[in-house]
């Protein structure tokens, strides 16, 4: 009876409702940028790196059904029939979808920005509504978190859109306004008023559908416990960029996560005052910890102790390291507009008239990345995020790239690295039976990547096809590259930047990572 045409209508209604569940009835939209869907699919000949931090696997296929992984089995060559797609994939790796855990959905403007670093204020933060989500997709972000908020509701409004196959984008935790005290750097910043203030904050966007917090330098520590506590009711979390709490009292006032690795925390700097955002906003702190020192020691058992989680985000800081760095990357010069990319340059070099940093960069670098391994090697568990917030050089899922091979830096293997980058946010997010690695019965959030990141960590950079349910996505396509497109910005628009640049004596200029041919050998394909 089972083998009947009533069982095989049934199964196919079954099926059908599965898919359904899994992978919404994509729009117009949506579609264009799907490379390769169908009832199943199967990965062969792929190297899996898995995201538990195991060693990579060589030649496996994948099999993808309903939005699911169906099975990994030992590397085959099959033949592709009505119902089954078969990719050949000799020479790509698949990895898990990133989790991006400081992934913002705006960037930030310095109006009239010039090569001195001069700009009017006041800085603004404009949205990223139409271009973050298609950017963090083509990078191989299937879930993030916005990890502050700016437009809270077209944050939420956009999560719908993206959940119902509407537009195209990853899975979004949505996180509320900053939890900002009285004063802010941002003029966009709403300001919280009083501990009660704090608690209605969260109840109000708790109940719209917000599904995280993030609290911002000025809080109060009454403020940042009434907000951790009024959250913690409703089952949500609470990450903070802190300055005037330091990271020892947040964490025993309850907090979740702890964002940019070690670079703010503010317990060591001199004249730190209760409350109060310290001058060097924790810079002085990490000069002064050393990784195997008590101090460090001492923040590490308490920060385990409580739960609390790192986030690391190394791309927002390594431009301040110095040396030319990040190096230019021609797929994130073409994603930029004209006007951003012209910033990028400006804010790349230190005008000569600038004064020398109090603290060296190149130390507080190093500082944080042994802090990190230091806080993993502890039990910690460390997240990772880009923080894309406008210097140029960190963009939504270029930059969540960058974080991976960064965390190598830091002493991680790259199965270590893709394993922050992947399965720990998921833990974070209590998702891990979901999403985060690569095991039967999870979703299909997979990244297929041409090469071997486990060999080349720069190989990550190669991501062709980003699955997402299930459904397979062009990278390409969503960044929406074009030469025609390209040309339109000239290698004319570069060389005026870097001429002036040189004319007004930036820093280190003419430097062996800062040649201005350099530049330009880098930018010739849009013409002359």
């Amino acid at each position: 009876m089972r083998s009947g045409p009533l069982w095989r209508v049934v199964g196919l209604l079954l099926f059908s409702i599965t898919m359904r569940g899994q992978s919404p009835e994509l729009s117009k939209t949506v579609q264009e940028f799907v490379r390769v869907r169908g009832p199943k699919i199967v990965l062969t000949h792929v190297r899996i790196i898995d995201g538990t931090g195991a060693p990579a696997v060589e030649d496996q296929n994948v099999i993808i059904e309903a939005g699911k992984i169906a099975g990994v089995e030992k590397g085959s060559d099959l033949t592709a029939t009505a119902d089954t797609t078969v990719l050949d994939l000799h020479g790509y790796t698949v990895i898990p979808g990133l989790v991006g855990m400081h992934n913002h959905l705006f960037y930030i403007a310095r109006p009239n920005l010039d090569s001195q670093r001069h700009f009017d204020n006041p800085v603004v933060v404009p949205q990223m509504t139409f271009s973050a989500p298609r950017l963090y997709l083509a990078g191989g972000v299937t879930t993030m978190r916005t990890t502050g908020s700016v437009e809270t509701y077209a944050d939420l409004n956009l999560k719908r859109e993206i959940d119902a196959g509407k537009l195209p984008g990853p899975h979004i935790d949505v996180t509320g306004p900053y939890l900002e005290g009285s004063q802010s750097y941002f003029i966009q910043m709403p300001h919280l008023a009083s501990p009660e203030d704090a608690r209605r904050t969260v109840e109000f966007w708790a109940e719209r559908g917000v599904t995280s917090f993030k609290a911002y330098m000025n809080i109060t520590r009454a403020e940042l416990k009434a907000a951790i506590d009024a959250a913690h009711k409703r089952g949500l979390k609470v990450t903070g960029h802190l300055c005037s709490v330091t990271y020892k009292e947040a964490a025993e006032l309850g907090i979740d996560d702890l964002e940019h690795g070690f670079f703010v925390n503010t317990e060591l700097d001199s004249n730190k005052k209760p409350d109060v955002c310290s001058q060097s906003a924790g810079g002085e702190t990490l000069a002064r910890m050393e990784p195997d020192g008590p101090e460090a020691k001492d923040l590490i058992a308490t920060l385990i102790g409580h739960h609390v989680a790192i986030t690391s985000t190394l791309p927002v800081f390594e431009g301040d390291a110095g040396g030319g760095r990040p190096p230019v990357r021609q797929q994130v010069l073409d994603a930029m507009t004209p006007q951003a990319r012209e910033d990028f340059f400006l804010l790349r070099q230190r005008p000569a008239s600038a004064r020398a940093p109090k603290i060296d960069a190149a130390l507080l670098w190093k500082r944080d990345l042994a802090l990190e391994h230091a806080f993993v090697a502890a039990g910690g568990l460390l997240l990772s995020g880009p923080d894309p917030t406008g210097a140029g050089d960190v963009l939504p899922g270029f930059g969540d790239q960058r974080g991976i091979e960064l965390l190598t830096e830091a002493g991680f293997s790259p199965a270590e690295a893709i394993r922050i980058a992947t399965l720990n946010g998921a833990t974070y997010l209590g998702r891990e039976k979901e999403i985060g690695s690569i095991a039967m019965g999870k979703n299909a959030d997979l990244v297929v990547i041409k090469g071997d990141p486990s060999k080349q960590i720069s190989d990550i950079e190669n991501v062709e096809i980003v699955f997402k349910d299930g459904v397979g996505y062009d990278s390409q396509k969503l960044l929406g590259l074009r030469f025609t497109e390209a040309v339109a910005v000239s290698a004319r628009q570069i060389r005026s930047v870097l001429s002036e640049l040189t004319r007004l004596g930036a820093s280190g200029f003419h430097s062996a990572g800062n040649n201005p041919e350099r530049y330009l050998q880098t930018v010739t394909v849009f013409g002359k």
